[in-house]
């Protein structure tokens, strides 16, 4: 696992996908941070990480595109299945390597947050809950970007369903009640209570509280293995197939 997570630690910084991701990164998140906390004269950042959670639909997908769509279309994932090294590890490389230049992006939130400190008080607890609740909320969405990448050899194709998958769950609450309206009676109670419970952004707000929600945490820990799961079978597939 070590010797694929360097792999792709080098491939992420010798090309330019890490360099537009961190660019979009910083871009979105310094307007908001400017709009938000600087002109409104606020310490309380909140605005800056719930508006970052669209920005995440979009870049997200550039971060994870290439993972598994690259070595299919290079036909340079026969020698990686080859090698003496599980599926599982392969799977938890590319995904700690892409994890580890999303966290990248997330260190911008302390130098915002250092920058407010030297003028007013700022809440550090709330700081660290939100960064921690992005930093689950990424891991969730790049697991899910893997899973598209292993299942095409099309860059543009797993980046297009990466977002669109991403889409579906941000609007997961509105297909909720569409789905509750449309089935009456306790049927369409449980159906829109079992399809909210799913919910990405209602989990990350229970972070908005400063306090670190157990249940909050364990699902995104719980959405991302799932993901990852699901990748290692997909590849697994294609190992012995």
């Amino acid at each position: 696992m070590k010797a694929i997570l360097r792999r792709e630690l080098v491939a992420y910084f010798t090309s330019p996908i890490v360099y537009v991701y961190l660019a979009i990164f910083t871009f979105f998140s310094g307007l908001f941070f400017t709009v938000g906390c600087l002109s409104a004269k606020t310490t309380n950042m909140a605005s800056v990480y719930d508006s970052m959670f669209v920005v995440f639909l979009v870049i997200i997908p550039i971060l994870t595109m290439r993972l598994f769509s690259e070595e299919k279309k290079q036909r340079t994932d026969q020698g990686l299945l080859t090698a003496p090294v599980s599926i599982t590890g392969i799977v938890m490389g590319k995904f700690l390597a892409a994890t580890v230049v999303f966290c990248c992006g997330m260190l911008v939130f302390f130098v915002y947050a250092l920058m407010l400190a030297a003028h007013s008080a700022v809440q550090w607890q709330l700081v660290f809950c939100y960064t921690i609740g992005m930093m689950l909320l990424g891991m969730a969405f790049i697991s899910i970007g893997i899973f598209v990448s292993s299942l095409t050899e099309s860059q543009i194709i797993s980046a297009i369903g990466s977002f669109v998958f991403m889409m579906v769950i941000y609007l997961i609450n509105s297909i909720a009640q569409l789905a509750g309206s449309a089935i009456s009676g306790r049927a369409g109670l449980w159906i829109s209570n079992a399809i909210a419970s799913l919910s990405f952004l209602t989990r990350f707000y229970e972070f908005t509280y400063g306090i670190l929600s157990f249940s909050a945490v364990l699902f995104f820990i719980s959405a991302s293995a799932v993901m990852l799961f699901l990748t290692v079978k997909v590849i697994e597939r294609r190992r012995y197939r």
